[in-house]
């Protein structure tokens, strides 16, 4: 699995016109699924995200994880960040699982976040095109792919 997590001052998902999920202090966290992918990476992602001290304590240092400051999640399935472009230049996503094996993974992965955040988490809607707006505070961006646990 690869996220992308940036923190957010606020984020939203708009489908055919209409923002079908929103957040406000918070992350933003893209994710690309691929076959290799399992529950040990499901629950390994969730927990370093929910725990990533990202956010500012009091002294103005990143000491603090979204649920230290009740912030909210918004998971969006992005399969595009398992694109290949060693070849030529369109990119290939064949690494990307098929829908019918990331469904059940990313569903898994949101509600691994919403126990660990403790408050449910927001979504995108698989598959759709979402056109996904983002205020990054900071701007602080992260990239985590699990197959790399250095």
């Amino acid at each position: 699995m690869i996220a992308v997590i940036q923190r957010a001052s606020q984020a939203s998902v708009t489908i055919e016109g209409k923002i079908t999920a929103s957040i406000g202090v918070g992350l933003l966290v893209l994710l690309g699924i691929e076959e290799a992918d399992g529950p040990e990476d499901v629950e390994w992602l969730a927990a370093k995200v929910v725990n990533l001290r990202i956010f500012n304590d009091a002294e103005g240092v990143m000491n603090l994880s979204v649920k230290d400051v009740g912030g909210e999640l918004l998971a969006v399935s992005q399969f595009t960040l398992h694109a290949s472009t060693k070849k030529g230049n369109r990119p290939s996503y064949i690494q990307a699982a098929k829908p019918e094996i990331a469904i059940p993974i990313y569903e898994k992965f949101v509600a691994a976040l919403a126990e660990g955040l403790g408050k449910p988490v927001k979504t995108g809607v698989f598959g759709a095109d979402m056109k996904v707006s983002l205020i990054n505070d900071g701007p602080v961006t992260i990239l985590i792919n699990t197959k790399d646990r250095k």
